[in-house]
This record gives C-alpha cells, structure tokens and sequence, in this order.
C-alpha cells in the first residue's frame, strides 16, 4: 500500500532558484534518511549535481525560447508512502523510479531518495520541470495527484503490495484525536536522557561533543546554550527545567547526584469555554443552521460550568460576585507586586550604573576643575566628563545625600529578584483562578438573558 502526494515547487521569497533547488534536493538526499547515500538513485543527472543540472536546462530553456516567468515552479515533487513492514527500503527505491519513469514517460530529469528515518518507508521523487530537451516545461494537468495515485496503485499490485481501498464517502471516519507534537525543548531533554543515562560522558565538555554529534549547535558563554537543526533560537540548559542546569549536568557526570529524566506534561485544558451569544451572530448574518449548532454548544459548555460552580462551592449570584471580587483583588495585588518589585529594581540598575561611572570619571573631572574648566580638557575628555556630569544630575534628582555602596545594591537586587520569582507561580494560578470564575459569571449572565430571551417570545405568541 503507498499513499502518494504531487507537490509543485516554487521559489521561496527572497531567495534564487538556484539556493531553492539545492535545499530542496539535499533535503531529500540527506545522508542520516538514506543510509548514507546508498537509497537515492537518479535518471539523466547526477545526485551529487542535480540541482546545477536542472538550472543549466532552464537557462537553455530561456535562451531556446525566450520564455521567463517570475512566479515559475522550479520542480515537482511526489511523496510516495508505504504501508509499515511491507516493503524493505531497496524495493521502495525500484519502486519509486519505475512511478517517476513512467510518469514522465522519460522526458525529465529526476531524483529518488528513499527515506528510513521514519517507521513508514517513503520516496521523495523530485523531477525538473524542464524537459531534457528544453523546449518545454511539464504540465500540470487537471487530477494529476489523483494520475499519481492511481499510477501507483498499478504498480503496487504488479509487485504483489497491498492498495489503499477507496470506501464510500458514508463509510470513512474523520480524525479527530491527533498526536501531540513533541516541542525543541521535549527533544532536548529527550536527548540529554539518553546521552546521560545511557552514553555516560566523562566530562561537560565530552557531554558537549556528543550533543554536537546529534546536530546540536553549541554556544558557549555565561550560560551555555543549544540549538537544534531548523531551531530558530538557542536553548539555554538553565531554561529547561530542574534536572537540566549545567551545575546539575555536571554533579550527574561526576557522580555526585542521579539524573531523573524529563516528564513530559500534558497541556492544561480549559475545563470550560465562553458560551456563543447566538442572537449577535444571528445579528451578524449567521443562518439558522449555525444557531442549531451554537444552542447544542451552549448546552454542553453550560453544563461543564455548572460542574465548576459546584466543585467550587458557588451556590448564588451573590457568592459568585463575591468570589470574583477576591479573585480579581488578589490579581491585582500580586500584579502590583510584581511591577513594584520590577521598578525598584530599574531604579537600583540605573543608581549602580551612575554610582560605577561617577567613581571611574571622579579623578577626570577633579583635573578639569583644577583646569579651570579648559576647553581643550573638555574636548579631549568630553565622554568622561559628560558621564560624571550626568550622574551628579541623577543623584541630585533622586535627592541622595550619602551614595549607597554598590554591596548594599546588589543585596537589594537580588532580594527583589527572589521574591518577584518566587511570588510569579502565585500570580499565575491568581490569574486562571480569576479568568475561570469571570467566564463562568459570564456564561451564567448570558445562559439566563438567552432563557429569559426564549421565555418572552413564547408569551408573545
């Protein structure tokens, strides 16, 4: 069985045909996917040349007949999977040049690369879309991912595989539950596991290198940091959790502590939702087919709120408004907290800064005013001068008579750096307290105005 997909390759923004034709061609030739090469065959061109290949063919097709498109597609690309276990990856490699030659018909260049880095064996075929004769360009025709499909269904069954079997539209069953995606930081950890716990390095350093091996860029500094292939930011290790810093890396690889690997959470999930104000989308234009739904929806959700109200105690009107009240004081007094915190410690930042320059550049001005205040001195030292002078301005604005010692800042930091970290875990839990008792007040207030809504329109009639 081999699900099949026709894919056409444009140029990406900003970057040449030539720099797309070779991402995309190496890529499918990846060394790591194709046991080092062996899997990827070709026809009228070389793997290790293809995409300089494909370029000379458009430019001959250019000079042939004067013909240039700037939204042209630069290849194609067919995605060919089989079904786990049932092929080896050699087969799937015959396989795949037998569908790309008969599709062509033997007209275009193309590249087969078979991949086994997944649990299904799959194709990469991609062919130019020049002709070898350069005096046209491949077609896409009306159904030609349905042509493919079919092409390789055919050939399929004449090397005895098994087909995908096409069930009535009634019959199929539509996917809802998918797998969660793995995050960079999830692979990292993952990573980190197995180097420790199974590959034991001698050293951080020699920890480092086998990272390197799997791929991973280093950068070293004040914090050591990562980043995997297609990662767009480096990972700090301290960043990743408790387990993971690079002192705890280092007790684990000398033996001093155990490593635990990493638990993967699940995503927290909203225990209920807003409910949709049916008669503001009725306002807006939506049909009755969309109200149908909506009231099914409103039913669902108020009843998962009712649930809340009840494992929360909340039994009126009034204790709801009470709850909601504290919740939102609490916020709030935690927020302001914080950004108290935040401030004072923007003002220590700035006085250290001030205090560290007036120090160096105090001997510098004491010899400009013992100068008389002489322009060449001035010129020659303006950027010390002018630190100093602005620091005396800072301290004379913030109304100090005693500059505070530099020690006694940095104490203070620290200390307001612990507590605003220590009082953010309450802040967050504050503010899904709160937002989860506003969207049940919320749905109460709009549940009722819809049954009072509904009530009115009976009497009426």
């Amino acid at each position: 069985m081999a699900a099949t997909r026709l894919i056409a390759l444009h140029k990406n923004k900003g970057k040449s045909v030539a720099t797309c034709l070779k991402s995309r061609t190496d890529y499918a030739q990846n060394p790591e996917k194709t046991k080092q090469g062996e899997l990827v065959s070709s026809y009228e061109c070389s793997p290790l040349t293809v995409d300089e290949e494909f370029m000379l063919s458009k430019r001959q097709y250019e000079l042939a007949t004067g013909r240039r498109q700037k939204s042209d597609v630069i290849a194609y690309q067919i995605r060919q999977s089989f079904k786990p276990g049932e092929i080896t990856a050699e087969e799937a490699n015959k396989v795949g040049y037998e569908l790309a030659m008969r599709f062509t018909k033997g007209k275009y260049a193309f590249i087969i690369a078979t991949h086994t880095d997944r649990e299904h064996i799959h194709n990469h075929i991609i062919y130019n879309s020049t002709a070898l004769d350069s005096t046209r360009k491949f077609r896409d025709f009306l159904l030609s991912g349905l042509a493919v499909q079919r092409l390789s269904d055919m050939i399929c069954l004449e090397h005895q595989l098994s087909v995908i079997e096409i069930k009535p539209y009634r019959e199929r069953q539509k996917r809802t539950l998918y797998p969660p995606r793995e995050s960079n930081r999830d692979k990292l950890c993952a990573v980190i596991d197995n180097i420790l716990l199974s590959e034991k390095p001698a050293s951080f350093e020699g920890f480092l290198q086998k990272l390197e091996q799997r791929g991973y860029e280093i950068k070293r500094g004040k914090y050591t940091s990562v980043k995997g292939t297609r990662q767009k930011r480096f990972i700090r290790f301290r960043t990743l959790g408790a387990g993971y810093s690079e002192d705890e890396i280092k007790a684990v690889i000398a033996g001093d502590a155990e490593h635990c690997p990493h638990q993967k959470q699940p995503p927290k999930e909203k225990p209920f939702n807003l409910l949709v104000d049916v008669q503001a989308k009725l306002a807006e234009g939506k049909n009755i087919g969309y109200a149908r739904w909506a009231k099914k929806y409103n039913l669902k959700e108020m009843s998962k709120t009712l649930i809340f109200l009840q494992e929360k105690k909340i039994g009126s009107i009034e204790e709801m408004q009470e709850r909601v009240d504290a919740a939102t004081a609490r916020y709030h007094e935690l927020g302001d907290s914080i950004k108290a915190a935040e401030t004072r410690m923007t003002e220590i930042a700035v006085l250290r800064t001030h205090i560290v320059n007036y120090t160096k550049t105090r001997p510098v001005y004491d010899a400009y005013r013992k100068a008389g205040y002489s322009k060449r001195f001035l010129e020659n030292h303006r950027a010390e001068i002018t630190l100093h002078k602005a620091a005396k301005t800072a301290f004379d604005e913030a109304k100090l008579k005693k500059l505070p010692k530099v020690k006694e800042l940095d104490a203070e930091y620290s200390k307001l750096l612990t507590e605003k970290k220590a009082a953010y875990p309450d802040y967050r839990k504050a503010k899904d307290e709160m937002q989860e008792l506003l969207r049940a007040q919320r749905n109460v207030e709009l549940f009722f105005a819809e049954e009072k809504n509904t009530t009115e329109k009976t009497q009426s009639r």
